[in-house]
């Protein structure tokens, strides 16, 4: 025996739905039309945002997937709710859903703009980042391969510069943390692969400006720096060696030391 199941009717839900969202309408009407300061008006714009509690909900689903957690996009959504909610007129002829949908969707975008960035760059650069992204996806699928950035940038109508710019800019949307692994046992991380300050590159500059400056001082002192600093001799060694007292060893060295820095001030 063949049992034939009897069509659902949909009717009474759609009956109830209606009933819902015309309850709500009532709601935020009535808000609309009290005053901020009367008493009735706070407990009746609680009721009014919970009765539009599902459509928040609803706009905050459309965005989940993309890296932040469901809850905080109901709570973004909410606030864009209660926006709506607090700043809806009914004279202007508009009904609350049309007002209330791109508020509750622009605070959303908002949050992704402002609060997802691990770096914080330009709006312009943020959002030029989302235009790329889209040009992407629309010309990979009207050419039939990955865009070039001559495309993106004719599209969108920019300068390849600007796509360029677009481009490493969307590099700060996320972050990798130093301590990320980069081998296969874990033994290194990212941070260890990072140079650390290397002064000999400052001293390689030094060494490059010395030998002008060197040539810069007469025969007896280029003697006395060169037995001093190279040949590692003390003063009175080199007092020795050219015939002169200790002290005037001194005189001489000071005076062609100051040559020098006055030298390499000037070179840089």
């Amino acid at each position: 025996m063949t049992v034939i199941a009897a069509p659902v009717d949909s009717a009474p839900a759609a009956a109830d739905a209606s009933a819902t969202t015309d309850r709500a309408s009532e709601l935020i009407a009535a808000v609309a039309a009290l005053p901020s300061g009367h008493p009735s008006r706070a407990a009746l714009r609680d009721r009014a945002i919970e009765a539009w509690m599902p459509l928040a909900r609803h706009l905050a689903n459309r965005y989940a997937g993309r890296g932040e957690p469901l809850d905080d996009l109901i709570q973004v959504a909410v606030v864009g709710l209660i926006k709506a909610v607090d700043r809806f007129e009914a004279d202007r002829g508009v009904e609350f859903a049309g007002f209330a949908i791109p508020t509750i969707v622009g605070e959303l975008k908002r949050h992704f703009r402002d609060r997802t960035w691990s770096i914080r760059v330009p709006r312009r650069l943020q959002e030029l980042r989302l235009a790329i992204t889209a040009a992407n996806n629309t010309l990979s699928h009207t050419l039939g391969r990955s865009p070039t950035v001559t495309d993106v940038a004719e599209h969108l109508g920019v300068t390849e510069e600007e796509v360029l710019e677009g481009l490493e800019g969307s590099r700060a949307y996320n972050a990798t943390s130093l301590s990320t692994p980069v081998n296969a046992d874990g033994s290194t991380e990212l941070g260890d692969t990072l140079g650390g300050e290397d002064n000999a590159f400052a001293e390689a500059e030094t060494r490059i400006a010395l030998g002008p400056a060197l040539a810069m001082l007469d025969e007896r002192e280029q003697k006395i720096i060169t037995l001093r600093f190279y040949g590692n001799l003390t003063q009175s060694q080199i007092a020795e060696q050219i015939g002169i007292s200790q002290m005037h060893v001194s005189r001489l060295l000071t005076k062609a030391l100051a040559k020098l820095r006055g030298q390499l001030d000037f070179a840089a």
